[in-house]
């Protein structure tokens, strides 16, 4: 028999209430951690244009939309144990990908500034990322577990992890350290003209089009990290954090069908689209290390600013800033205004050359401007509601919040990007 989404979400009500049930048993009360079961409805719509797409050589329209849907179910298992659950979809459309097969479509003349009218053009990811927590009877420790799976058309990641928090000078400190674990696997795609057999009478250039191309010997990618954070409320108005980071990676690191032009070979073309000269080549391995911190200050009952910094290194030759702040402030009981900038800014990675710079005698390059060194600032606005009884009700779970986000994103080298979020959250009666 076929699981439908509504069999599933009254068998999650029914375990619910089961566990409610249960409780109201026990002969002495423990304050739970979680009092009743929670339930997120999340969605995001995000939009994104420039002229330097890594699919094209760093070349071409970077076009993209991504509509992503997320339930996050959080279940309290008994006085001390959370099971989280985090399901998501994310749909997109990207003109930059679908080109790489640009001839896949029914363009009359082909060019990396227009996506490719073929199905390549689009994609989804699917993953799901179960956590479950304990805490101890004093509720001073806590520790973790999770899990993570996606999917989508040419990649696969697997991952687990853990974390222990510990809480001490009466709660008034926090550390926590954390690991995670990720096994991932390309299948990888090449583009179309790098691909066995190709051939196409329309190329034109000088001589024979023939690059000199091998396909990567692995597909795997594992990424490891360790993280400490450290957070502590330094009077009644000004709470602090520190964290730090260690990132390992290894494997496939490239991206197998963004395409390298290089500057001492001939140019060949398809009406207006050149044909690659090779895929990025970049380093097997990868250490990162970001290091930051955040403050919150609570100016008064209504206003709180929140900032944020970090520091960022790896061994590709990346150092970058981020510094944002926000500004919660309580119009009323029940609604709060966000109002928040980021800015953002990194050198280049030591891998990464414009179109036609780099050469074919070299042993790593790329051509994605993500790599690149640019600036970028993000600004943006929230509304929360809030409504602690719940009163709006949805089958057994009352309205505990809606939160509505839009940010702008634009970058020094010309990638704008907007995003527009809608959070719910409903609390079981």
């Amino acid at each position: 028999m076929a699981l439908t989404p509504k069999k599933v979400f009254g068998f999650l009500l029914f375990l619910c209430s089961g566990w409610l049930s249960a409780q109201q048993t026990d002969a002495t009360y423990t304050k739970r951690v979680l009092e009743s079961s929670e339930i997120d409805f999340l969605f995001s719509y995000y939009s994104q244009d420039g002229d330097n797409a890594a699919v094209t050589g760093g070349e071409g329209t970077e076009e993209l939309t991504d509509a992503t849907s997320t339930v996050v179910l959080r279940l309290p298992m008994n006085e001390n144990d959370i099971l989280t659950v985090d399901v998501g979809l994310s749909a997109y459309t990207s003109a930059s990908s679908s080109n790489v097969n640009p001839l896949d479509g029914t363009n009359l003349n082909v060019t990396p500034f227009d996506a490719s009218s073929g199905e390549s053009r689009r994609d989804q990811l699917v993953y799901i990322n179960p956590t479950y927590q304990h805490s101890s009877d004093d509720r001073n420790s806590i520790w973790s577990v999770n899990g993570y799976f996606s999917n989508e058309y040419d990649y696969v990641s697997v991952g687990f992890g853990g974390s222990y928090t510990r809480l001490f000078n009466q709660k008034n400190t926090e550390l926590t350290v954390s690991a995670r674990v990720f096994l991932d696997k390309w299948d990888a795609i090449y583009p179309i003209e790098l691909r066995g057999g190709f051939f196409d009478d329309r190329i034109e250039g000088n001589g024979v089009y023939n690059p000199v191309f091998t396909e990567f010997d692995s597909e795997n990618r594992n990424s490891y990290s360790v993280s400490l954070n450290f957070s502590q409320i330094l009077s009644k108005r000004l709470q602090g954090a520190l964290f730090a980071d260690v990132v390992s990676q290894n494997g496939l690191l490239s991206t197998p069908f963004q395409r390298v032009y290089f500057g001492d070979v001939d140019d060949f073309f398809i009406d207006d689209f050149q044909l690659a000269d090779d895929v990025e080549r970049l380093p097997d391995s990868r250490l990162k290390l970001p290091l930051g911190g955040r403050l919150n200050y609570y100016l008064n009952d209504f206003v709180v600013l929140r900032s944020y910094y970090r520091f960022y290194w790896d061994d590709w030759g990346i150092v970058s800033h981020t510094a944002s702040i926000e500004t919660p402030i309580k119009l009323s009981d029940k609604f709060t205004v966000y109002p928040n900038y980021r800015y953002y800014n990194q050198t280049a990675a030591d891998y990464f050359f414009p179109k036609e710079v780099a050469l074919s005698t070299f042993e790593f390059y790329t051509s994605d401007f993500d790599l690149s060194d640019y600036d970028a600032h993000q600004y943006g606005i929230g509304v929360q509601y809030k409504d602690i009884l719940g009163k709006a009700q949805i089958l057994s779970f009352g309205l505990k919040s809606i939160d509505v986000r839009f940010n702008q994103y634009d970058r020094s080298n010309g990638l704008s990007a907007s995003i527009v979020t809608l959070g719910t959250t409903f609390v079981g009666n």
